[in-house]
């Protein structure tokens, strides 16, 4: 179910295929880190704590007074959520967290566990057969799309769609829903560096509204893609995405893919470096559903939503970004969170395909290719 229709929201300049181009997008990328030179450049590392600090204190204060997107009120207990919550934290890859905002406040993971259940699963499984069992390709329409099973055979086609999802949760080690949720929690929690909870009133309320989670399951079943009971993989599923976390949490979490699997804050080795690699790869490819592609084209990192209002990104060998903003674009993903990892990506030098010329001589030392006297 979507969580709002196209037009819901402000009149803006629009891009591709009628998608809204934010005003700062509009106005050039200068303000946005490329005044910095080396420093805005994806290599090297980043800035002092003070810098970060600060940098993290503009963009929050840059983009609070935004009020566009819509909350998802499909879900009677995300409905409640406050317009004006907003929190951003950073965690590098030695264990330093910085905050800004409501950085406290839980909120629910929802699709954002999908990373790291999938992570949890291919460090059991092996990569292979996570990727033969649910595939890496990005399916080009909404997250809950049952036309995108219908069209590829069954195949879920990535981990970050619903239907991934749902198989995903099914290849979880344990033969029983009880052990399956129990592997689940204690992962997310070893990457989250301490114990995560379930919200109750939030699982009730998904598990009563999800019958198209349901009705997926059910189809993955007769194309015999589901490893286990339709219903149980669901009510996991739904488990998953009802446990809390805060920014800081997710900072970290995403600071221990960004780390090669060890957790900063702990210490804790939770999966190889290898996995880390894979799983970035399934985020940079679909974290954002059918809106990936201009995430990647715009931010440069790997990166993934939920419907409460969180996005994490994450630069490897660095650090992780995560937010919380509760009202959303039409895809379901955080209006000033999209906006927030967009300024801190230029401004912090995190951007992955971002590069700068290596002037290792003097120009004038240099010879023209074309120079005869070269060849």
């Amino acid at each position: 179910m979507r969580t709002s229709e196209p037009g819901d929201g402000p009149v803006e300049p629009h891009g591709p295929a009628g998608r809204a181009v934010p005003p700062e997008l509009e106005r050039g990328d200068t303000e946005f880190g490329d005044e910095l030179g080396r420093a805005a450049i994806s290599t090297g590392s980043l800035p002092e704590a003070s810098a970060v600090d600060a940098l993290l204190r503009e963009t929050h204060a840059r983009y609070l007074p935004s009020d566009e997107g819509r909350i998802a009120d499909y879900v009677p207990a995300l409905a409640a959520a406050d317009r004006s919550w907003f929190a951003l934290s950073l965690a590098d890859t030695r264990g330093r967290v910085h905050a800004v905002g409501c950085a406290d406040r839980s909120f629910s993971i929802q699709s954002i566990s999908k990373v790291f259940v999938f992570a949890l699963v291919c460090e059991r499984l092996g990569h292979r057969a996570a990727w033969e069992a649910v595939g890496v390709n990005n399916t080009g329409l909404p997250y809950d799309s049952v036309m995108a099973l219908e069209l590829n055979g069954g195949s879920p086609m990535n981990p970050m769609v619903n239907a991934g999802a749902l198989v995903t949760t099914g290849l979880v080690p344990g033969e029983s829903a009880a052990a399956k949720w129990a592997f689940v929690q204690d992962g997310l929690s070893a990457f989250a560096g301490r114990r995560l909870e379930l919200d109750v009133t939030v699982y009730e309320s998904e598990a009563a509204t999800n019958q198209r989670n349901r009705g997926i399951a059910r189809l993955l079943e007769s194309y015999g893609r589901l490893p286990f009971d339709p219903l149980e993989s669901t009510d996991v599923y739904t488990r998953q995405c009802a446990l809390t976390v805060t920014t800081r949490d997710l900072a970290v979490m995403g600071a221990t893919l960004a780390d090669g699997g060890m957790n900063p804050l702990t210490g804790v080795q939770v999966v190889r470096p290898g996995t880390c690699r894979r799983v970035l790869a399934a985020m940079a490819a679909s974290g954002l559903y059918e809106r990936s592609g201009d995430w990647l084209y715009d931010i440069g990192l790997p990166g993934k939503s939920g419907v409460s209002g969180g996005i994490v990104a994450v630069a490897p060998g660095k650090c992780a970004l995560a937010s919380f903003s509760p009202p959303l674009d039409t895809a379901g993903n955080s209006v000033r969170g999209q906006r927030a990892a967009r300024r801190l990506s230029r401004t912090l030098g995190l951007n992955l395909f971002a590069s700068a010329p290596v002037d290792r001589a003097p120009r004038a030392a240099r010879a023209a290719p074309s120079d005869p006297k070269t060849r």
